[in-house]
């Protein structure tokens, strides 16, 4: 049984890894890509705005289809356009071909992702709490893994040689894809069922819920290293370290989701996660204003997301439970969302009132995540799963 779980499993790792690691390898090698392309870091890391717009797009196109794309077409599609994504950058000679070569890398990104986590349909009970969970931590293994490599590779050789890292987890993921379980969409075909997940109520406030989550949580991870450094002296070398501890965090926690799942159930696990995130945001930027407090705050946020994540994951598939891939990619959109919105008024609000307010938003808007979850419906009869997890 276990080696069977494993073998679904990894094709979901695998490619939400690596639709994690094409975001990745920008960090390490942004300062080394405007160097070579005469432009500034600013305007090379407009191709994370680039492939946030194409993924919310393409995501949004996958969760209105009637009947979507099979779990495994998903992961063996997008491995195959995030290698050729990889290939593109890599020879770009212009920052305009630089930024139009990340439209290939939304769409990658896009379907790995809404794979990965549309995947976990096909699992049921704590085996999808235990599912979910690896599923999640894949996400923070990118940050542990791809950050390092890109960054020796971009030093010993150059940035180009850096997009070999995404590229190969690519070409894993293709590779195993078929073992992905296929996860058939049961909904009607009606043109109502299309936007179902925005048309039925439930299902639009765990949308709306889980986009200002991910507003407040990926703003924090945006601007953390700026803190870091303006605020508690750390150099980029601590800086590394520190960010690292954070996923480390979430990796510890998302990989016992199963243990989290049978202590509450469905949205008050979700809520109750989120609410002490938006207690402890505004404290890491406030309160907690030495190194020291700082980074304890932020570990405990990676914690605290590592069970929230997995956790939201399940309540959203539990919305619309006859097309798990249609919610998966509307997740997709709504995290790709929220990192927009996050990093355009987190910088707005850094440049205008600094970090203190900062945190204070994102606190509330954390906040409010956790109300509007507790709006959330669980299926009926829904309790904390039993069993192994």
């Amino acid at each position: 049984m276990n080696r069977t779980r494993w073998d679904s499993l990894s094709p979901l790792v695998l490619g939400t890894s690596a639709s994690q690691a094409l975001l990745v390898v920008l960090a390490p090698t942004v300062v080394a890509i405007g160097e070579d392309l005469g432009a500034s870091v600013a305007t090379v890391g407009q191709a994370r705005s680039v492939t946030a717009a194409v993924a919310i797009t393409v995501s949004v196109v996958l969760s209105t289809r009637p009947t979507g794309w099979p779990v495994p077409r998903l992961l063996q599609v997008g491995g195959l356009l995030a290698v050729l994504a990889c290939a593109t950058v890599a020879v770009t000679a212009s920052v305009g071909t630089f930024l139009a070569a990340h439209v290939l890398v939304g769409v990658a990104f896009a379907l790995l992702l809404s794979g990965g986590f549309g995947g976990l349909g096909s699992f049921e009970g704590a085996d999808r709490a235990w599912a979910a969970g690896h599923v999640a931590a894949a996400n923070a293994l990118a940050w542990v893994v791809v950050n390092p490599v890109a960054a020796w590779l971009t030093a010993a050789w150059s940035w180009r040689s850096a997009q070999a890292v995404p590229a190969a987890i690519a070409v894993v993921a293709v590779l195993t894809a078929r073992r992905a379980a296929p996860v058939a969409a049961t909904g009607a075909a009606g043109s109502g069922r299309r936007w179902a997940a925005l048309t039925e109520r439930s299902a639009r406030r765990w949308v709306v819920a889980e986009t200002a989550a991910f507003t407040a949580w990926t703003a924090l991870l945006t601007f953390a290293g700026a803190y870091f450094i303006q605020r508690t002296a750390a150099d980029e070398g601590t800086v590394g370290w520190l960010l690292a501890a954070g996923a480390g965090a979430y990796l510890l926690t998302s990989t016992r989701s199963g243990l989290f799942a049978r202590l509450l159930a469905g949205r008050t696990l979700v809520a109750a996660a989120a609410a002490v995130m938006g207690l402890l945001m505004p404290l890491m930027f406030t309160v907690s204003s030495t190194r020291a407090g700082a980074v304890v705050a932020f570990c405990l946020l990676g914690l605290l997301a590592g069970i929230r994540t997995p956790a939201s994951a399940r309540l959203g598939l539990e919305q619309l439970p006859g097309r798990p891939a249609a919610m998966m990619a509307t997740r997709t959109a709504a995290t790709q969302l929220g990192y927009l919105l996050g990093a355009v008024a987190g910088g707005t609000l850094i440049a205008v009132s600094g970090y203190r307010a900062l945190g204070l938003a994102l606190g509330a808007v954390m906040v409010l995540s956790a109300a509007l979850v507790l709006r959330v419906a669980d299926p009926p009869g829904a309790e904390a799963p039993r069993g192994p997890g």
